[in-house]
Order: structure tokens, then sequence, then C-alpha cells
């Protein structure tokens, strides 16, 4: 058993014990983005809570693919999909899908979505993105020093990948990352595989980002993260939030409900609970779209020599070297909170994999994998809710970050703790106000 997992008669003491005391801020979400802005908080001078219903990194914190993607300065909202979508759904290993009983309830997000593709709303919402980006990784550098885990960075870039794109169109696509202030390289496919030599003769073309990076191990970068939360003299509760109370301006605290009737009190209460931030915004008054991408991983126990990320522009899957293997990763999938994992959603990745990595992955088959799902939260314009609430001083926000949780948790504290101090933030916060749909 770690350090953060506890038996039900540990949460039962735990949750005695701190029902009785009142504290700053009461965080919930126990992922990257909780975890993230508890430790901001304290740094700020706050004592601190973190409420989560099954501990830390138990979602999308867990298995996500491990890229710090500041190159992801686009949209997902992107016109040209619209072509491109019927062949992803009818493609048995494409990376879209949207389980049929699931269309109806996803469709007003979809809406949102279509709507988010018209060029003024992708220009603004692309500026947004940079925001977040600019300083992610230099927040991350900080922030695992005071962690003491800098080895759970790794800032070797990152890979795109062509096989059979032709030449013009791969220029194209870095021309746009290059226009937009990306720092990126245009290389052949033998100067690709002087970086990674495990990787294809099929490969023609790359683009090497050379200012991103990636974790060997995401949860354990979380455990790291809780460890140091804990002893800043943090308090982690597991239990599930059923109810929010006391929430009007001029109330003197706010009251957060666990379980069956247990009371946690705070003076402030960050949402941060990732893909289950919707039913208990819901109770703060707000009616946020946000809908729940479903993302795949399929671990494979091989080792490779790869040094970063690898991501394939045409296969739309991305290979992350990890401590426990590779970590095969991107695949969407819609279809709500409540519905089980898909095998063959992480095993779709696998023949994709070993058309990259054809000597590494000869033989393997998805039997030795470990298959994993977790929630991405997403809204219709690809940016996050962080800010305060316009209804109550003492309730905010930090939830909705969805290909970018890991990306943008560091940065985001930072502003999140700049906010409830009431200090002047280090970038415009209005185009991720909760209250913007």
């Amino acid at each position: 058993m770690t350090n953060h997992e506890l038996t039900s008669q540990d949460k039962a003491s735990q949750a005695n014990v701190s029902s009785a005391r009142n504290v700053d801020v009461t965080v919930i979400g126990a992922g990257v983005i909780g975890l993230a802005n508890a430790i901001a908080l304290q740094k700020a001078g706050f004592s601190v809570r973190v409420i989560d219903k099954q501990g830390v990194a138990a979602g999308a914190s867990f298995g996500n693919a491990g890229h710090f993607a500041t190159e992801q300065v686009f949209p997902l909202a992107d016109p040209a999909m619209l072509l491109k979508l019927p062949g992803m759904l009818l493609d048995p290993l494409g990376p879209f899908r949207i389980q049929p009983r699931y269309f109806l309830k996803a469709l007003p997000w979809f809406m949102r979505f279509l709507v988010n593709m018209l060029p003024a709303k992708r220009a603004h919402n692309s500026a947004a993105i940079k925001s977040l980006n600019q300083k992610s990784i230099h927040a991350w550098q900080q922030l695992v020093s005071e962690c003491g885990c800098s080895e759970l960075l790794k800032l070797e870039g990152s890979l795109l990948v062509f096989e059979q794109t032709p030449l013009v169109e791969v220029e194209r696509v870095y021309k746009s990352y290059r226009d937009a202030g990306v720092a990126v390289k245009l290389i052949s496919g033998e100067e690709v595989r002087a970086l990674e030599p495990d990787l294809s003769l099929n490969i023609n073309h790359g683009l090497w980002f050379t200012q991103v990076g990636h974790t060997p191990d995401p949860a354990e970068l979380c455990h790291r993260l809780a460890t140091q939360f804990e002893k800043l003299g943090g308090k982690l509760v597991i239990g599930e939030v059923t109810r929010l109370a006391n929430i009007g301006k001029g109330e003197q605290c706010v009251s957060v409900c666990v379980g069956e009737g247990v009371n946690y009190q705070s003076d402030k209460l960050l949402l941060s609970a990732g893909a289950w931030s919707k039913p208990l915004a819901q109770q703060l008054g707000f009616k946020v779209p946000l809908e729940t991408e479903r993302g795949y991983h399929l671990m494979m126990p091989q080792q490779s020599r790869l040094q970063r990320p690898v991501a394939s522009f045409e296969r739309k899957f991305i290979i992350t070297p990890m401590n426990r293997g590779i970590c095969l990763a991107g695949t969407v999938e819609f279809g709500g909170l409540k519905a089980p994992l898909v095998e063959a959603r992480a095993d779709c990745l696998l023949p994709h994999a070993k058309a990259l990595l054809p000597e590494v992955l000869v033989g393997a088959t998805t039997s030795q994998g470990e298959r994993w799902m977790g929630f991405r939260p997403s809204l219709p314009d690809s940016l996050p809710v962080l800010g305060a609430s316009p209804k109550s001083d003492k309730i905010f926000f930090a939830f909705g970050h969805q290909h970018l949780g890991l990306t943008w948790a560091a940065f985001s504290a930072q502003l999140m703790a700049e906010t409830i101090k009431g200090e002047k933030t280090q970038v415009d916060m209005t185009p991720y106000r909760i209250d913007r749909f």
C-alpha cells in the first residue's frame, strides 16, 4: 500500500479528524490539476485540504500520454476535421469514435464545437491557449524542483512523423506551427532516425518540437506532488463530495459534504474535479458544457531507445517512452462516464505502434499490454475554466483542461493562486471565465 492509499478505517478516521478543522482553502480533486493548485496555494500562504473520491491520480492523471505539449497551440475545433471525420468514424483502427447510444446526448456539445470552428472564435481560442502554453514548461521546472522529482520532467522535445504525406503538405504543417511561434524544425526521415534509431524506415519527414517535454511516469509525478503537499502540512481526504453549501456572497464559510453527513468547512473552495466537475458546478449555479472524452492507452512492456514522445500525423496517436515500457495513446471516444472500457479502443493502438517501431514490437500482442481508459474533461472551445465565481467571493474553478491538463497544471495553478490571493495575474483570465458560455 502506498502512502496515498488508505483503508476504509483510515479514511473514516481521517474524515473525523479533518471535519473538526477549518482550513483556508478546500480543493476538490487530487489529480495533477488539483495537486498543483494545492501546492501553489500553500506557497501563497494558505492552509489547504484536498478531497478526492478515489485518491491521488485515480483518473486521467494516471494514464495520460505524459506529454507536456506546449506545441499544441491550435484548438481542437478545426474546420479541416470535417472532411476527415467520416473516414475516422468508419475506420476500426481510427482515432475517433462516438458510442451510438451516446450520440444524442453529445450532440449539443458538438454543435458548440462546430461554432468554435468559425475563424474569429478559432483565433481567439488559439491566443488563449498560447497564453497558457508560454510559461507552462518553466512552471513545471520550478514545481518538480521544489518537489524533489526533477527526473520526472524530461526536456528532449517531441517528434511528429510523416509516412505518406507529400512534402508540400508537410511544409504547410511546419509553417503553420512556425508562424504560430512554436519552436520547430523540419527534418528528413534520415534525421528523424538519427534522433530515434528505432523508428521505421517508412518515415519520410518529421517535425521536431524542440522546447517541449514528457514525464516517464505521470502517476508517480502526481504521487510526488501529493507527498510535497502533505510535507507542507496539507490534508488529503478520500471521499465523494455529495453537496456544497453556504456558497452565497457574505457567507462566513463554504461547507463541503462528503459521503454520509461528514462536513468540511473552509474559507474558500476550488473546484478541480476534472470530468466530474460538471454536476458540482451546477450545484454552484453554473451550467457548463463539459463533455467527457474517454481516452485510452495500451502500456506495452517492451523497452525501446526512444528519448522523446513520437506522434504520427497520419495515424493520430502518440508513443511515449516510460519507465514501465512504451505507452501508446491518442484515441478519443465519446460515451460518458458510466460505460465500461472498450478493449478494442486500446488494442487498435498496437498495429499503429508496430508500424512505427517494427523491430521493438515484433511479435508483440495486446495480451502483453495493460489496457487503461480515463476521462478527459473537455469544453467545446478547447479552453479550461479558470478563475473566480461571479456569484461568490469564496468559490473558484480550475477544470476542463481537455488534452492539456498535464501541460497546463503547474502554470494554471500559479494563476489560480494569484487569483485567490487577489493579486494581478500573469495573463488575462477573461477567456477562461466560467460564465463565458
